[in-house]
């Protein structure tokens, strides 16, 4: 494919209605901002965008106009649109972040009463924190008391049965398809009683 100005780019997104209004954007400092918005060190963006980190560098500091090729590979690195390099951020701007977690790609933590496997343990700054969980505890004797964290917290039964038990609530038994929402600041621990360990999908709203 050959090369484009990166200047069209920014009348590309402007034609697309993309800040139509706003003042030419300084690609270098965006380029940067969006890298340090996802905690990634200059070796860590480079990697992900399949570029040199001297040409990253160069990019972020002015010192080069990058190739349509290499906006191209930026943009696919830190999973936004091209027209999004050119896009000053803005409250309710749709950034299209998005990761995919592979069924034997999550991160695992083991507990003596769940294990966890981390979903979507690459993307940062996230609103809500999903995770999958075998529940390996019988009893309630398992915790060292009630479990709280502060947001809200949904959780879905995916194989077994499960009871969960609340602060202010009777336990209440859930299979497979069963789901609850609750406060997480409020006391909860979930056991397993099927024969097998229960699997259950967990997603906690981050405040």
């Amino acid at each position: 494919m050959a090369e484009t100005d990166p200047k069209s780019l920014i009348r590309v997104a402007r034609d697309n209605g993309e800040n139509a209004t706003a003042a030419p954007v300084d690609l270098g400092a965006r380029v940067r901002a969006l890298r340090k918005d996802r905690d990634w060190t200059l070796e860590q963006a480079a990697q992900k965008a399949g570029l040199a980190r001297s040409t990253l560098s160069k990019i972020e500091n002015g010192q080069m106009s990058p190739t349509y090729d290499a906006l191209k590979k930026l943009a696919e690195g830190l999973s936004i649109s091209i027209p999004q390099l050119f896009t000053p951020p803005s409250k309710g701007q749709v950034t299209g972040r998005m990761v995919m977690t592979r069924r034997d790609e999550p991160v695992r933590h083991v507990t003596a009463t769940y294990e966890h496997d981390l979903l979507a343990e690459t993307l940062t700054q996230k609103k809500m924190l999903p995770y999958r969980a075998r529940i390996r505890a019988r009893r309630m004797e398992d915790f060292d008391g009630w479990v709280r964290h502060d947001g809200e917290e949904f959780l879905y039964v995916l194989t077994g049965t499960v009871r969960l038990y609340t602060e202010f609530y009777e336990p209440v038994e859930m299979s497979r398809g069963d789901s609850a929402y609750y406060d997480g600041t409020m006391g909860h621990n979930v056991v397993s009683v099927s024969p097998e360990d229960a699997t259950i999908l967990w997603v906690t709203a981050l405040v």
